[in-house]
């Protein structure tokens, strides 16, 4: 039987309820995707080392071969959004209390393969320089 929801769980709704206040106050202003983007690099400073740096590759992948998405906390973690829908998304292992960080897709990810069977995300270590290459194949495929 559960007890609910973890510590971490809680945590994360809590982020994301401040984030959704937060995007209500900032509206619809010119300055609100550099606000979005500078909570982001926030989350990243703050991460414990390893998956600081795990995070801060990821947001350079992302804002290089992807720079339609922008960058905007999602669960107190960053997250890059298309027209206000997050598309992908770093989860940090060590924030979670997980095995593993993560590297995740939402459904406007569009990730479909014919098959049936696509990824909604990948756990992330220690990745090889063919790893983060084929992270970046997948961004840019996000990207279109």
């Amino acid at each position: 039987m559960t007890k609910g929801f973890s510590e971490e769980e809680r945590a994360a709704m809590k982020a994301r309820a401040a984030e959704l206040r937060t995007r209500e106050r900032r509206g619809r202003s010119a300055d609100k995707a550099a606000a979005d983007e500078a909570d982001v690099l926030a989350k990243i400073e703050q991460m414990p080392e390893g998956d600081r740096a795990l995070a801060e590759r990821v947001h350079a992948i992302v804002t290089t071969f992807a720079p339609d998405l922008a960058p905007k906390p999602y669960y107190g973690q960053p997250g890059y959004a298309r027209k206000g829908k997050v598309v992908c998304f770093f989860r940090s292992g060590l924030l979670d209390k997980e095995r593993y960080s993560t590297f995740g897709f939402a459904a406007q990810a569009d990730l479909d393969e014919d098959d049936g069977l696509w990824p909604t995300a990948y756990a992330l270590t220690e990745p090889t320089e063919e790893a983060w290459e084929r992270l970046a194949g997948i961004v840019r495929r996000i990207a279109g």
